[in-house]
């Protein structure tokens, strides 16, 4: 066979290392495409006058852009066959990525556990997305839901790694270069809202929601040239339990990252991802909604720029005016019916 139907569970050996094909190059066309996709507006990734008046060469990529690229290179490696990307940890944006840098990726699996059915199992990899020069720019942890080839198949080793609920903001802290905030113009950027305004427990609901098309989530999916059966070949979802495409969970994060500017619009960079979770799929003609809770402030020796560690609870077809959330006294796994993700990140904002 010269095709590649892609690995299954009883495929993976722990400690191995996958170097991902197709570096990508991401330029200008890149970054209009996914601001005509999802609307982001924050100003230092908006514009180059107003990234430079702080200190930045140019505008940076919007940091999910960023992500997309990295993750969309694993998946024929690590999500193809797929039924479910369950979680993420330890995720750290280590440097502004600019148009015209090539980015590739590479992941070590650092776990496997089969599951009791044994007809899956989840597979647990850390990958790391380096610019040409080998610089890392983003590293970050996922584990899948991935289905057996053979439900009879056995791996050599079990192991289910122990993972950081919550990445150290102080090893965030240097990930931008210095900025002169006296230059940041509260106007231009759309909120008079500075790091110090913000308080843990605080909730905002962001008000707005956005439709999902079609035809968006297939362009975005290609722009990240993630491969991922289960959103593209509508014939085979058929007979899926769900019947039809599933949208990528990525797009639900960009688009609860777009909608939170109307209330976080000076939380203009991303620093790391704590903890992620897709609670429930998301179909082409629902609305998504989100809202925050501040759940930390870090001052991390900067006279510039903090760190609020921000959750994002994203929901579909239900505005979020009443904080839709996990249900129940224990608050476990239970969530209102409405809620499609989970984000637990570092931002940076301005003092």
């Amino acid at each position: 066979m010269k095709t590649n139907p892609g690995r299954f569970f009883e495929d993976y050996r722990l400690g191995e290392t996958i170097r991902h094909a197709t570096p990508r190059t991401v330029t200008a066309g890149d970054v209009a495409l996914y601001t005509a996709l999802y609307g982001p507006r924050f100003a230092v990734q908006s514009s180059d006058a107003f990234a430079q008046g702080l200190g930045y060469p140019r505008s940076p990529l919007d940091d999910l852009l960023t992500f997309h690229v990295v993750f969309g290179k694993t998946v024929p490696d690590i999500s193809l066959n797929a039924v479910a990307n369950l979680g993420y940890a330890e995720g750290g944006f280590r440097r502004p990525v600019y148009p015209g840098e090539t980015l590739s990726t590479v992941s070590e699996v650092i776990g496997l556990k089969e599951s009791s059915n044994r007809q899956t199992g989840v597979v647990y990899v850390r990958s790391v997305g380096s610019d040409a020069a080998g610089e890392t720019v983003l590293s970050y942890c996922r584990w899948v839901l991935v289905r057996k080839r053979d439900p009879e198949a056995r791996i050599a080793e079990e192991h289910v790694p122990s993972l950081a609920k919550v990445v150290d903001p102080q090893d965030l802290a240097g990930a931008l270069p210095r900025l002169d905030v006296a230059a940041y113009d509260l106007d231009l950027a759309g909120s008079p809202h500075r790091f110090g305004d913000y308080a843990r427990g605080e909730r905002i609901d962001h008000v707005d929601g956005m439709t999902v098309e079609e035809a968006e989530h297939q362009i975005a999916t290609r722009l990240f040239q993630n491969t991922a059966k289960v959103h593209f070949d509508n014939h085979a979802a058929k007979d899926t339990r769900f019947g039809k495409r599933l949208i990528y969970g990525g797009h639900v994060i960009s688009l609860a990252r777009a909608l939170s500017f109307n209330g976080l619009a000076n939380a203009f960079a991303l620093a790391g991802i704590n903890a992620g979770r897709h609670v429930a799929p998301l179909f082409s003609g629902d609305t998504v909604y989100a809202w925050s809770e501040v759940l930390d402030t870090a001052d991390v020796g900067r006279d510039d720029v903090g760190l609020l560690r921000l959750r994002t609870v994203a929901t579909k077809n239900q505005p979020c005016g009443a904080y839709p959330d996990r249900q129940g006294e224990g608050q476990g796994d239970a969530y209102d019916p409405a809620v499609i993700l989970d984000l637990d990140y570092w931002a940076f904002m301005p003092k």
